[in-house]
């Protein structure tokens, strides 16, 4: 199983980008899929889920009404647009199934920076 995070960049407070996540090495969409996050010095959390047909999204509170996750199953790719970005965005963005999630197996991740 391996995921590639990437669209992260230096964005200033206000603004937008859409993270890309692409995965292999399993059926893809047979499978739910998550967006996490960890700033420095704190626990990873988890932001964003979307079933494997995309049927059921759900969002941490602290995103809802900005961020919006999708997927392409034929592309097997999830990604998360994020509008409206704030400071305490800033983090490292990783995806992962929930089984890699509990099995704490990561992607590199994508940094997110969100300041003027």
């Amino acid at each position: 199983v391996q995921f590639v995070e990437s669209g992260g960049g230096l964005v200033q407070p206000g603004g937008s980008l859409r993270l890309s996540c692409a995965a292999s090495g399993f059926t893809f969409s047979n499978y739910a899929m998550s967006w996490y996050r960890q700033a420095p010095g704190k626990e990873r959390e988890l932001v964003a889920s979307i079933s494997s047909w995309s049927v059921t999204k759900k969002y941490a509170d602290s995103v809802k009404g900005r961020f919006a996750i999708s997927r392409d199953n034929a592309k097997a790719t999830v990604y998360l647009q994020m509008n409206s970005l704030k400071p305490e965005d800033t983090a490292v963005y990783y995806c992962a199934t929930r089984t890699t999630a509990t099995s704490n197996s990561w992607g590199q991740g994508t940094q997110v920076t969100v300041s003027s």
